[in-house]
């Protein structure tokens, strides 16, 4: 039978990896689709300010952060940027309606539940944080 703690690792770890996985597919996207002038122009046709610096911003957050976050590496501030990237996509873009088929923020609602559920807890005992901490304090 396993512990609450271990149980508890294992959850953050399937976190970590659908959130970064869903972040990376998003930059991935971002990036090769529809190019960071595409991404760019939409972002400024959605209203969202400073189109043209948040739009890499977000896309290099998507691919390098989800890539770390997966690792569990940085994890506190990189899930807390994606959850301030979501709530701004939120009260930018999406506040308008529930579903995402419509267009609403339900996906960007759960995203930054994950993502700050991930600033709360920490990445967990599965983690690189987890390794790189507990190296620093041996050396203590």
């Amino acid at each position: 039978m396993t512990s609450f703690k271990e149980n508890t690792s294992l959850g953050l770890l399937i976190l970590r990896l659908a959130l970064g996985v869903i972040m990376v597919m998003h930059g991935w996207q971002k990036l090769t689709v529809w190019g960071l002038e595409g991404t760019s122009m939409s972002f400024a046709e959605m209203g969202i300010p400073l189109a043209g610096l948040v739009a890499p911003a977000v896309t290099f957050l998507e691919l390098v952060g989800g890539l770390l976050i997966i690792l569990g590496l940085a994890t506190r501030p990189l899930a807390l940027a994606n959850a301030i990237s979501m709530i701004g996509a939120v009260f930018t873009v999406h506040l308008g309606s529930f579903y995402a088929s419509e267009g609403g923020y339900e996906f960007v609602l759960i995203l930054a539940a994950a993502s700050l559920t991930l600033v709360l807890t920490g990445a967990g005992a599965l983690s690189l944080d987890r390794v790189l901490t507990q190296n620093l304090a041996q050396k203590k």
